[in-house]
């Protein structure tokens, strides 16, 4: 069969490339694309051979590292989701939350399981310290106070933590800081005494795997707030960064919590600020109706005795 085609569409089709060319700068050099070649990366077919079989032969933990020696004998376990951490959460409240809370105790619940359920994961005093400020921050200006401890240990109980516990290890940091000086908790988190915090600062040096999570960092800030120090977000970002490098970890992701920290207290200030002058106007307005209706059932007594009197004088 053949194909008829205009002239004047060939012409375009062949004039197209000089026509690019045109515009093209002649000394700017083309480039192609190329395939990766397999020889870069299998210098010979007994590499390639090599590779294929321990694909194939792969088996989860099963590889011959630290890590699958210290978390191979996990795979395969069944590992709950958020979703049934937060049906737990919901039954253990039992009771309905503001509404303006919602959205934090959704995170905080999800976020706080995730942790805790990783297998890196190791709770120490500083994170214990780092939760419980969280929940201060967080639910300090709740409406119902009552509702507010209830809604934290239900966040305890569905992520498997004994609450008395965690509050006993948050205490023995806390009363370690109080009185200390910048210097003092540096050089303990530097592994240089042989305080509850230096025990904590050896076990995360020590430990190639240990595994930062929001809560420690929150945990850090907390150190700060209570020696007197850090209330300013450029210098806590600071501190953070000297401190997780005296553990000698990262510090980026501690940093990035602690503008992070710093960022939710402003937004929640603000939201306690209006919830007070909310409060402020609605007790105005309270006050207001008390006082037109106290005005009121004045008149109408002034009226009842006038109208007394004038039966009382025509009686006569």
């Amino acid at each position: 069969m053949k194909i008829s085609v205009p002239a004047a569409s060939l012409a375009v089709l062949f004039a197209a490339p000089a026509s690019v060319r045109a515009f093209v700068n002649p000394n700017v050099p083309s480039f192609t694309r190329t395939g990766t070649s397999l020889s870069a990366l299998f210098p010979s077919d007994e590499d390639l051979i090599a590779s294929l079989d321990r694909q194939i032969e792969y088996q989860p933990g099963a590889a011959n590292t630290e890590f699958a020696r210290r978390y191979g004998h996990l795979k395969g376990r069944t590992v709950r989701t958020v979703g049934e951490a937060f049906e737990e959460f919901t039954s253990l409240l039992g009771r309905p939350v503001n509404a303006l809370y919602k959205s934090a105790i959704s995170d905080v619940v999800g976020t706080t399981h995730l942790i805790t359920v990783n297998a890196r994961f190791r709770r120490d005093p500083i994170w214990s310290l780092g939760l419980l400020a969280t929940m201060d921050l967080i639910f300090g200006n709740y409406p119902e106070q009552g509702v507010a401890q209830d809604i934290v240990s239900s966040l305890m109980k569905c992520t498997g933590m004994d609450e008395d516990e965690l509050r006993e290890e948050a205490r023995i940091v806390s009363s370690w800081a109080e009185g200390k000086t910048m210097d003092e908790v540096t050089a303990a988190l530097a592994r240089e005494d042989d305080s509850p915090v230096a025990a904590i600062a050896r076990d995360v040096a020590a430990d190639d795997y240990w595994m930062y999570s929001r809560f420690f960092g929150v945990g850090l800030i907390r150190i700060m707030n209570i020696i007197g120090a850090g209330e300013d977000q450029d210098d806590a970002y600071n501190t953070i960064e000297e401190w997780m490098v005296s553990l000698g970890k990262s510090s980026f992701t501690a940093c990035s919590d602690s503008d992070l920290y710093f960022k939710t207290k402003a937004k929640l200030d603000m939201m306690e600020t209006m919830m007070k002058e909310v409060e402020i106007r609605e007790k105005k307005r309270m006050a207001e109706r008390l006082e037109a209706k106290a005005e009121a059932a004045l008149a109408q007594a002034e009226r009842d005795a006038k109208m007394e009197a004038e039966i009382l004088a025509e009686a006569r």
